[in-house]
């Protein structure tokens, strides 16, 4: 079973709808336990850094995330969920994320012309083949809505970046823990392969 996290700022329907798409045996949950005894977890997350961390520590799940993350078994971060994994954004200074990975998110510089925030379609130049990736071809399209993006302290657990005005860390991988700031849920064929490629590492 693969759990999606509810802590109250998620996009979890659209999430759900993705996964049991591609038939898997998915399940919407707050309970800690619940989440303990998944295969796998996915946290979704719209919204402002802040307030998602404090809708996180307000539901008490902050403590199982990161236990669960602890367990190796697969996690995936999307989109919010991603920038909920590192240490601060320039959103809210003087809030905290969890740190699981280093790195900080700054808002996507103004004056390029370009219409903040990102939202739409736009290619990724893929650095790390395989995991979430596999059997996709090198520059698959995907939809983006975000007005602040990654920069990640370390450059190997960057699996792919994307372009808009500056160059994004679109997507990470460390271990079984995988991230994207776009929304695979709302990638089309590509991200359902994705989902479907998050899957097959339950095993």
């Amino acid at each position: 079973m693969i759990a999606v996290i509810d802590y109250g700022a998620g996009n979890l329907q659209s999430v759900e709808k993705a996964f049991r798409f591609v038939r898997c045996d998915i399940r919407v949950t707050k309970d800690p336990e619940e989440l303990r005894s998944a295969s796998a977890a996915v946290l979704p997350g719209v919204g402002a850094f802040g307030d998602a961390m404090n809708c996180l520590k307000n539901s008490g799940m902050v403590n199982p995330v990161l236990d669960f993350i602890e367990t190796g078994k697969p996690f995936l971060g999307i989109c919010l969920g991603l920038q909920l994994l590192f240490e601060s954004s320039e959103e809210t200074p003087g809030v905290a994320g969890l740190g699981v990975l280093g790195g900080t998110i700054r808002r996507i510089p103004a004056g390029t012309g370009l219409k903040i925030p990102h939202i739409g379609w736009n290619s990724l130049s893929i650095r790390r083949p395989g995991g979430l990736f596999e059997g996709l071809g090198q520059d698959p399209y995907v939809y983006f809505v975000h007005s602040y993006y990654l920069k990640a302290k370390n450059p190997e657990e960057v699996s792919s970046t994307t372009e808009y005005g500056v160059t994004i860390d679109a997507s990470v991988q460390k271990g079984n823990l995988f991230a994207t700031q776009f929304h695979p849920e709302k990638s089309g064929a590509v991200g359902l392969r994705m989902l479907e490629n998050f899957a097959r590492l339950i095993g």
